[in-house]
Formats: C-alpha cells, structure tokens, sequence
C-alpha cells in the first residue's frame, strides 16, 4: 500500500479478505473488522503491519513488507525528531537563578491596616451600600 492513502478519502481500497471489496479509505478501517470476523480463515493466513494496521500482508511476507513499508519511514522520522529534541532539550542550560526574598505577604497583610476592596460595594459615604451597576 501506498502512503497516499490517507490523502484522499474517497479513493478506493481493495479488501484483503475478499478481493471483489471495494472499500472507500475512510471506511476501509471498519470495513477490515467486519470482514475479518466474516472470514477467520483468511484472517489467520495474514499478519498486520506493527506500522499502519491497514497493512495486511501474507504472514510469511511480513518481514519484507515491514523492511519496505513506507509509514516505517515516516515513523522513523518521527522518532529522530524526537530524539533530536530531546537531546536539544537536554543540552541547553537554564538561566534561571534562585533570588532570596524577604518578602512575607501574609506579615505584611497583617501590618496594613487599610480595608480590603470588596466589588460592589463603596466605604465613601460611611456605610456599606451597593452601587447599582445602572447608573444614570
């Protein structure tokens, strides 16, 4: 199978359990679990790519399918990326410095005596009062 698969979704796939199925490649994943319970015998005669359960190859094929499977590639690439990330990652050192701080908000809350600000509600006129949200 080719890695243009999954670009195109409505472009057909020949079913490996029954070669007169014809199967669009959005359906082809449901379509396989279908079928494989319909044909045990076929199905025991085919492995499943470790690399795109699509895959299904003659069992005594296998290896050659996996050493020339495209998604292998694609799934190579994406663990280079990762790898290389991470080595990236590892490699930069961090600026970041520890600063000593004397400051204690909870001492320093205590210390201040000013009233603390409540949404809604204004201290200007000497009593606790709501102020409408609509004023003219």
């Amino acid at each position: 199978m080719e890695k243009e698969e999954s670009v195109d979704p409505e472009r057909l796939l020949q079913c490996p359990y029954d070669k007169n199925h014809k199967i669009r490649s959005c359906r082809f994943p449901y379509h396989l679990v279908k079928c494989k319970e319909n044909h045990p015998d076929i199905a025991a005669k085919l492995a499943t790519c470790p690399f795109n359960a699509r895959h299904l190859v003659p069992r005594d094929q296998l290896t050659e399918h996996i050493a020339t499977c495209m998604d292998k590639t694609s799934l190579e690439d994406g663990v280079d990326n990762i790898i290389w990330n991470e080595k990236q990652y590892k490699s930069s050192e961090s600026t970041w410095q520890y600063v000593s701080s004397e400051e204690d908000w909870d001492k320093e809350s205590l210390e201040d005596p000013s009233p603390s600000f409540v949404w809604g509600t204004s201290k200007s006129s000497g009593n606790n009062r709501k102020h409408s949200m609509n004023k003219p």
